[in-house]
C-alpha cells in the first residue's frame, strides 16, 4: 500500500494548492487527484473528504515553499492547533524545540514516518515555558523537506490504533518515492533587522530499482547565525556606571541560537515483486546549535560573587587554611560602592584568597549548545497471503544523541583553577528504540479486519560529564557552588541506563454497513514492564447524508506512558525564581533528596477523546468543521520548585547526598493535574480559475481551550495552571491564495494568532499579556521548462513583532516577550534557486 501519490494535486483539508512541481505533460490529469491518507484507517487509503476523522493533508511543494527553513516552522503556519516558538536560553530545549498540537505538550502526539512509529528525542524539555516541561518529543527538524511527498496530520485521538502517545493526534510524515530525476537547491535569508543569515543547500536524486523498483536520496546542509532582541539590563547598566570593567552590552543575548553544520540525509528504497515488496527508509542528520544564557552579574550572583544577595563579595581560600577578609559591595543605603574602591580592597587580600572579581571584573554570561546526532532505520516486507490476506512486517531502530556544550563559565568550586578556554562538556543523553511489528488485514464484501502485534524496547542514557563539570572542588565548603555554573555535568551517582520493554495486540475492523453509513472500531492492549498492563478502543462513525454533505464523529480512550527519561532523568539547571537566579536541581522521582519533598513514581497519563464534525464538499471546494474534547488525568509535568532551607541541605548532605549542598530549589516529575481540552477547527478550500490561471483560496481555524480541573497546589502552583491554560493563543488562524498561471506563480498568506500570557522567565511575579497580531507572508516566483526556477519572497513582510517586554531592562533584558507564537525576530526575506532534473 501507497503511503503517498507522487504528482498530484492537494484539494484537502488545510491546503487546496495545485500542486506546482508536475511535469508539464502531467498537469491536467494530477488536477483531477486528491491526496490521500492511510491515518485512522486500516482499509484502503482514503482522501481528506473520505475520512471518519479529521486529517490535514499538505503537499511538499506547500511545505517547501516558504521562507521557513525548520519543518517546525514550516508547520506552524500550515496547521493551526499546531505552534512552535523560537526558544531562547531554555536549556536543551534550545537544541530540540517543543511543539504543541491542540494545546498539549510535545509527547502526547504521535510520530510517524512513512506509517512507522518514530524515536524520540534525547532532550526531556526541563525549560518549555509552563506548557512543554518535562516533555520528551521527537525531533522533527531533522527531516528536510525537499524528501517529503506529503505531511498528513490526524487531529484526533489514535492511541487503539497506534499506542502509545496518540492523545492530541498523530503527524505522519511520507517521504517521496523518485525512480528518476531529482532536484537541486540553494536557499538564502536573512531578518530585517539584518541578522540571523540562514543559507541552506539541498540535492535529491531517484533511481531505479530493479525493474519495480525505487531509490530516493535526499541531503540538505543548512547553518544559521544567531539574531539578537536585547536591551541593556538595568542591573548590568548599574553594574558599568559602579566603573566595573568589561560589562558585556548587551549582558546577555536573547534571540534564535546559532546552527551550525546542520546536516540531514535521507533514504527510502522499496522493490516490488510480484506478491512480496521490500522497504527501507530512515535517516542521518547531526546538527550543533549554541545560544545564550543568563548574565552573571559580579556583585549578586550566588555562589560565585555574593552569598548574600550582593551586601559582601564572596572570597574564599583555595587551600582552606586562610581566613580571608570581607570585601563590601554596598554601602550603608544599599548602593554600589565603586569599582575602584572594591578592586583596591580585592589587590590587598592575602596571597591565599581569591575571588572571582580578579577573572571577571564585569561578570560574564554562559553560552549553551550541543551537538546533535540522529539515525533511523526501518526495514520491512509486505505481501499477500493467499489471496485476500495482507501483511506487513517490519524491524525498526532509531537513536538520537546530545552531547552537551557550555563555555565562558566556571566550576566556582575550583577557584582560580577552571579549565582550558573555560570550556566544560556536561555529558549528554541518548535515547534509543527498537520496534518489531506485524500487521495482517483482510477485507471481505463490507468489511475490514485487521490485527496486529508490537514489541518495543526504549533505553535512556546519561553519559557522565568530564571531571571539571562535576567536581567538588576544595572551595565548595566556603560557599562556592560545585559543578559547570548554569548546567552542572551528570556525576558518578547520575549517570547509566534506564530500559523498558513493552508488547502490544490491537484488533481493527471497519465496515461500510451501508453506501451511506461507515463504521470502525479498534482495541489495543499494552503492557510494560515498569507499571502493567493498559486497554484503550476507539470507536468511529460517517453518515453520508448526501454526495456533498457528511457527518463524522469518534470516541476513544488514550494513554501516555512515562518514559524511561523522565522517571530516571536529573540535571541542576540555572533558573528565574522568585525574581533571582537559583541553581534548581531538576531529579528524579526516584531519588533521595525528591522523595524528601514527596516525590513518587510516575504512573501514565490517561485520555477520553470525543469529537464530531460536519464534512460540506463539492467538485472543486471543501468545507470542514470539527468540534473535539480532550480529559486527561495524570498528566505528567514538573513539579513547583521546593526550597532548600539549610537546615533540609544539612540533613540531606549528612544522610549521604552531597548534590544538595549547591542546590536551592528542587523539582521532579509528577503525576499530579487533570485537564480538559475543547476546541473547534474550522477549514475550507476552493480552486478556482481566477485571474486567468489556476487560483486556490483557503482558510483555517483552530479555537483551543484548556482548563485545569484538578491539582494539587503545594505541587502545582496557581501560576502554572495560568500558563497551561493560556500560554498559547486560544484562537490562530489563516487565510492563503495560490496562484499559478503557466510558469509564474504567486502565493499570499494572512496568518493570525490570538492574544496569549507569558509567565516571563517562569517567574509568576513577572507576567506578561499580550495581544493578538496578524502576519503576512508572499511569495512569487517562474519555473522554466528546462526545470530551472527562482523564487522570491518574505514571512512576516510588514515586520509585525510584539509589544515590548515591560520587565526587559528591569530584569534580563529581553525586548520582547520570548516565547511569542509568531516569534520575535520580526520580517525575513529569502530567495531560493534551484533546478528539477
Amino acid at each position: 500500500m501507497k503511503l503517498a501519490l507522487s504528482g498530484i494535486a492537494l484539494l484537502a483539508l488545510s491546503a487546496g494548492v495545485m500542486a506546482q512541481d508536475a511535469p508539464a505533460s502531467d498537469k491536467d490529469e494530477a488536477a483531477t487527484l486528491e491526496s490521500v491518507s492511510v491515518l485512522g484507517t486500516r482499509s484502503k487509503a482514503r482522501s481528506a473528504t473520505d475520512s471518519a476523522v479529521p486529517i490535514d493533508i499538505i503537499s511538499a511543494d506547500e511545505l517547501h515553499n516558504q521562507g521557513s527553513t525548520d519543518v517546525l516552522d514550516q508547520l506552524k503556519v500550515l496547521v493551526p492547533s499546531f505552534n512552535v516558538s523560537t526558544i531562547p536560553i531554555d536549556d536543551a530545549a534550545t537544541l530540540v524545540r517543543p511543539a504543541n498540537l491542540r494545546g498539549l505538550p510535545p509527547d502526547n502526539t504521535l510520530i510517524l514516518l512513512n506509517g512507522k512509529r518514530r524515536h524520540r528525542a534525547a532532550v526531556i524539555t526541563f525549560l518549555g515555558h509552563g506548557l512543554s516541561d518535562g516533555a520528551q518529543g521527537a525531533d522533527l527538524s531533522v527531516l528536510p523537506s525537499m524528501a517529503l511527498e506529503q505531511v498528513e496530520v490526524l487531529r484526533d485521538g489514535a492511541a487503539a490504533q497506534y499506542g502509545s502517545d496518540a492523545i492530541a493526534g498523530v503527524i505522519n510524515f511520507g517521504l517521496k518515492e523518485l525512480r528518476e530525476g531529482g532536484a537541486v537547491e540553494v536557499f538564502g535569508g536573512q531578518f530585517f533587522e539584518g541578522d540571523g543569515f540562514t543559507q541552506q543547500y539541498d540535492g535529491q536524486i531517484g533511481l531505479p530499482l530493479g525493474a519495480n523498483g525505487f531509490a530516493t536520496f535526499t541531503a540538505e546542509y543548512r547553518k544559521a547565525d544567531a539574531t539578537s532582541r536585547s536591551v541593556q539590563r538595568d542591573d548590568a547598566a548599574a553594574v558599568a556606571a559602579a566603573g566595573y570593567p568589561n560589562v558585556p552590552n548587551p549582558a546577555q543575548i536573547w534571540g534564535s541560537p546559532e546552527v551550525k553544520d546542520d546536516t540531514k540525509f535521507v533514504y527510502n528504497l522499496g522493490l516490488e515483486g510480484e506478491n512480496l515488496e521490500f522497504y527501507l527508509f530512515g535517516n542521518i542528520a547531526s546538527r550543533e546549535t549554541e545560544g545564550g544564557f543568563y548574565y552573571r552579574n559580579p556583585t549578586t550572583r550566588g555562589g560565585v560573587y555574593s552569598n548574600d544577595g550582593g551586601d559582601t563579595l564572596l572570597v574564599g581560600s583555595p587551600s582552606g587554611n586562610t581566613t580571608c577578609p570581607t570585601i563590601a559591595l554596598r554601602d550603608a543605603g544599599g548602593n554600589l560602592i565603586p569599582y575602584a574602591t572594591v578592586a583596591a580592597a580585592v589587590a590587598a587580600l592575602p596571597g591565599d584568597c581569591f575571588t572571582f572579581l580578579e577573572l571577571f571584573s564585569g561578570g560574564f554570561t554562559p553560552a549553551f549548545g550541543g551537538k546533535m546526532k540522529d539515525a533511523a532505520f526501518n526495514a520491512g516486507l509486505k505481501g499477500v497471503w493467499g489471496a485476500d490476506v495482507y501483511w506487513d512486517f517490519s524491524v525498526s531502530y532509531g537513536r538520537n544523541e546530545i552531547d552537551f556544550i557550555i563555555r565562558n563559565t566556571v566550576n566556582a568550586s575550583l577557584g582560580p583553577n577552571q579549565p582550558a578556554g573555560l570550556l566544560f562538556r556536561p555529558g549528554g543523553n541518548e535515547q534509543e528504540e527498537r520496534n518489531i511489528n506485524l500487521d495482517l488485514t483482510k477485507a471481505f464484501d463490507r468489511v475490514n479486519f485487521a490485527a496486529g502485534v508490537e514489541f518495543r524496547n526504549e533505553e535512556f542514557t546519561i553519559s557522565a560529564g568530564d571531571q571539571a563539570s562535576t567536581a567538588i572542588g576544595p572551595m565548595t565548603q566556603q560557599g562556592f557552588a560545585l559543578g559547570s555554573n548554569g548546567f552542572n555535568g551528570f556525576n558518578a551517582r547520575t549517570v547509566g541506563s534506564d530500559d523498558r520493554d513493552n508488547w502490544a495486540v490491537y484488533l481493527d475492523a471497519e465496515s461500510q454497513l451501508t453506501d451511506q453509513f461507515l463504521l470502525a472500531g479498534a482495541v489495543r492492549h499494552e503492557n510494560f514492564d515498569d507499571f502493567g498492563g493498559t486497554t484503550n478502543w476507539k470507536l468511529t462513525g460517517r453518515y453520508d447524508a448526501s454526495d456533498s454533505f457528511a457527518i463524522r464523529a469518534a470516541l476513544s480512550t488514550g494513554f501516555r506512558a512515562p518514559t524511561p527519561g523522565q522517571a530516571n532523568v536529573e540535571q541542576v539547571t540555572t533558573s528565574f525564581i522568585n525574581g533571582e537566579l537559583r541553581d534548581a536541581g531538576i531529579l528524579s522521582p526516584n531519588n533521595p533528596i525528591a522523595q524528601f519533598y514527596g516525590a513518587q513514581q510516575l504512573t501514565p497519563e490517561e485520555s477520553d477523546n470525543a469529537s464530531i464534525g460536519l464534512v460540506w464538499s463539492g467538485d472543486n471546494w471543501l468545507v470542514t468543521a470539527d468540534y473535539y474534547r480532550i480529559k486527561t488525568e495524570d498528566r505528567i509535568a514538573l513539579s513547583n520548585f521546593f526550597t532548600v532551607s539549610a537546615a533540609d541541605r544539612a540533613a540531606l548532605v549528612a544522610s549521604g547526598n552531597p548534590e544538595a549542598a549547591s542546590i536551592s530549589e528542587v523539582q521532579f516529575f509528577v503525576n499530579d493535574f487533570e485537564t480538559t481540552t475543547t476546541g473547534l477547527d474550522l477549514v475550507g478550500s476552493i480552486q478556482t480559475d481566477h485571474f486567468g490561471g489556476d487560483t486556490s483560496y483557503s482558510v483555517a481555524l483552530n479555537i483551543n481551550d484548556t482548563e485545569v480541573d484538578d491539582f494539587t497546589p503545594g505541587i502545582i502552583s496557581d501560576v502554572r495552571v495560568q500558563v497551561l491554560e493560556e500560554s498559547l493563543p486560544r484562537t490562530k488562524g489563516y487565510f492563503s491564495a495560490n496562484h499559478q498561471r503557466g510558469n509564474w506563480h504567486i502565493n499570499g498568506r494572512l496568518n493570525y494568532f490570538g492574544s496569549f500570557f507569558e509567565n516571563h522567565l517562569d517567574d509568576g511575579s513577572l507576567p506578561i499579556y499580550e495581544g493578538s497580531a496578524f502576519t503576512v507572508d508572499l511569495e512569487t516566483g517562474w519555473e522554466w521548462d528546462s526545470g530551472l526556477y527562482f523564487n522570491v519572497g518574505a514571512q512576516n513582510i510588514f515586520d509585525e513583532t510584539p509589544d515590548d517586554n515591560p520587565w526587559g531592562a528591569l530584569v534580563a533584558g529581553a525586548q520582547y516577550p520570548v516565547h511569542t507564537p509568531y516569534g520575535f525576530n520580526g520580517g525575513f526575506y529569502y530567495a531560493r534557486v534551484g533546478w528539477k532534473f
